[in-house]
């Protein structure tokens, strides 16, 4: 997405070259072009104008190499194909002048409204890509192209809810759109709506069996619910089919490197190499392969060449960053302002009377699948997964932040009434309810994110058992430091600076809510888990009400789905590696310890 401000002063460029060249300044028309390709290297219409410059030159492979890169970032440029057209023409190209003709035709077709739109959104402008739809859909609602196009922009602008409504409206007008079903699919997989994904998925491959697109999404709803039977044949042939099609395919590489127990030999270490340094390496297929060979070099113990990686993965990844810890540290400050002692007290007794729920939170990789295991392990308890239902609920009340996606004005949690808030508890037992397929009584949320979340937690769920994972912050930090997060998660991780704030701010908030909950919240240490895991699982069974069990000791032996990046370290017993695994990093962590200032002490209290 590009921000208003950037759009000004890349239109401004993009005007400033095209006055050059009209008062035949062509040369430094190039000069301002090539500025705005530094800056905006993704701009289709930099390159059309180039391309135009070039024509004036009479340079006609130039001005053919132009134009392609344009119509490469942006097919719906109806005056590039038509000067690729006749510039091929000239040269006797008849073929590659007919493809630019039939594209230039099928555009013709399509409402003007259309492709206008479609050019803006393939730059990145979904604002004004927004308007002009809106616009064309209330002239004609059931054109189903313009339906798919504004359900991207809004999968684009993080509102997914919208996305799929509009979705699921196209496939209801014409069900063979195969491609807005796959949408469609995408949409309800990062809502966490897999058995619906999984539906639609299966609609697809009714149609093409062998649509690898097609299979990934079924192989992904599946994960999602657990059902990893019927995928793991299904993943062994896309990775062994991505890797020898696409040696470069970063993602495959980094499945790999996930796995955590996989060891990578000399020579798909020198393959990974190769690609990661290649010019042509797609910006994510580097990201993926610079993550994957710190991996690969960290369980060798060559930890130079391992932090060499994780740090030039960490710092392209930032690149595409939103993060913004000023806008952490502001949503801590409104949320300590809104969930007083005063308003917490005078909602005692609201939501839904229900202790199923048990909600494990804190930081990113801090032991929160580890101490779900732990806990699934009870006879009586159930692991789901990452839930989002709670941090959706927030947005729908409070909004959020496009950068972060924060809850950007908690006091709207002000205007909840005694039946809003039972309403939500009953909502959130009724759509969790998939996720808890063997009928125990209680169930766990682990998104760790809900931190953000504990005052409308118990405002709608005031029986639920909540518990913070916590983790010596260099531990942590470097634990976060070298993991890529899937999507657009946890973007404070990517830079030290940024994941110093965002620690600070949790440890601000969690006390909070320590001072207007007291007793709610049970904190348990990392490292007390490995210090003593007995005395802390019978202190977390008793905090939720439950008798021991002693399954919960030997929980690396419980069989149960888990899918986050942890999920092999559970299935080993309790070790120390965790405690100093980033020691072997120090000298190199000291802007960390630096930029964590007195939290490296407070970090208990």
């Amino acid at each position: 997405m590009t921000s208003p401000a950037s759009t000004g002063e890349r239109d401004a460029l993009l005007q400033e070259a095209r006055n050059l060249r009209v008062n035949k300044r062509v040369h430094d028309a190039l000069t301002v072009l090539a500025r705005l390709q530094a800056l905006y290297p993704r701009f289709s219409r930099l390159y059309q104008e180039r391309g135009h410059c070039h024509v004036l030159l009479q340079d006609v492979p130039a001005a053919i190499a132009a134009l392609q890169d344009a119509v490469s970032l942006n097919p719906t440029l109806p005056a590039c194909w038509d000067m690729l057209e006749q510039l091929y023409r000239m040269l006797g190209d008849t073929a590659q002048a007919a493809k630019a003709a039939q594209n230039l035709s099928m555009l013709r077709q399509l409402p003007p409204e259309i492709v206008v739109a479609n050019s803006l959104f393939a730059d990145g402008d979904l604002a004004p890509a927004e308007d002009v739809l809106r616009d064309y859909l209330r002239k004609d609602g059931q054109n189903v192209g313009a339906l798919r196009l504004l359900a991207r922009i809004c999968k684009d602008r993080e509102a997914p809810g919208d996305a799929e409504a509009l979705l699921e409206e196209a496939i209801e007008l014409t069900p063979d759109y195969h491609e807005a079903r796959l949408d469609y699919a995408i949409v309800l997989l990062q809502q966490q709506k897999h058995l619906q994904a999984r539906q639609q998925a299966e609609c697809l491959l009714r149609y093409d069996p062998g649509n690898r697109e097609y299979l990934k999404q079924y192989g992904a709803a599946c994960v999602g619910l657990g059902d990893h039977e019927p995928v793991i044949d299904l993943y062994a042939g896309l990775l062994e089919g991505s890797l020898a099609a696409s040696p470069d395919y970063g993602v495959a590489w980094f499945g790999l490197a996930n796995l955590k127990t996989y060891r990578f030999t000399d020579d798909e270490i020198a393959r990974m190499r190769a690609a990661e340094a290649h010019p042509d390496t797609q910006d994510m297929d580097r990201i993926y392969l610079c993550f994957a060979l710190g991996k690969a070099f960290e369980d060798r113990g060559e930890y130079a060449s391992s932090w060499h990686y994780y740090e030039h993965g960490n710092a392209a990844r930032h690149l595409s960053s939103r993060f913004r810890p000023e806008v952490a540290e502001t949503c801590v400050d409104r949320l300590k302002q809104t969930f007083t002692a005063e308003f917490l007290a005078d909602r005692s007794g609201w939501g839904v009377d229900d202790p199923a729920p048990i909600f494990v939170l804190g930081l990113p990789r801090s032991g929160s699948t580890l101490l779900e295991q732990i806990l699934a392990s009870h006879s009586l308890v159930e692991g789901t997964q990452e839930l989002t239902e709670i941090s959706r609920y927030a947005r729908e009340i409070c909004g959020s932040d496009p950068d972060c996606n924060l809850p950007l004005n908690p006091q709207a949690m002000q205007r909840l009434t005694a039946g809003d808030a039972r309403a939500l508890g009953q909502r959130f037992l009724a759509e969790t309810r998939t996720y808890r397929r063997l009928g125990r009584p209680f169930f766990i949320d682990k998104m760790p994110n809900n931190f953000w979340h504990i005052g409308l937690i118990h405002l709608i769920l005031p029986r639920s058992t909540i518990i913070d994972i916590r983790r010596e912050p260099m531990a942590c930090g470097f634990s976060n430091f070298k993991q890529l997060f899937g999507t657009n998660n946890q973007e404070f991780a990517y830079e030290i600076d940024d994941f110093a704030r965002y620690y600070r701010a949790y440890l601000d908030l969690m006390r909070h809510w320590d001072t207007v909950l007291p007793g709610r919240v049970l904190r348990v240490q990392y490292e007390d888990l490995v210090e003593d895991l007995e005395g802390s699982v019978k202190r977390m069974l008793d905090h939720c009400g439950l008798s021991f069990d002693p399954a919960c000791l030997a929980f690396h032996r419980t069989k149960r789905s888990v899918r986050t990046p942890s999920s092999e370290q559970v299935r080993q017993p309790l070790g120390r590696e965790g405690l100093t695994q980033w020691q072997n990093y120090t000298p190199w962590l000291a802007p960390l310890r630096e930029a964590l200032g007195d939290a490296l002490t407070g970090y208990r209290n």
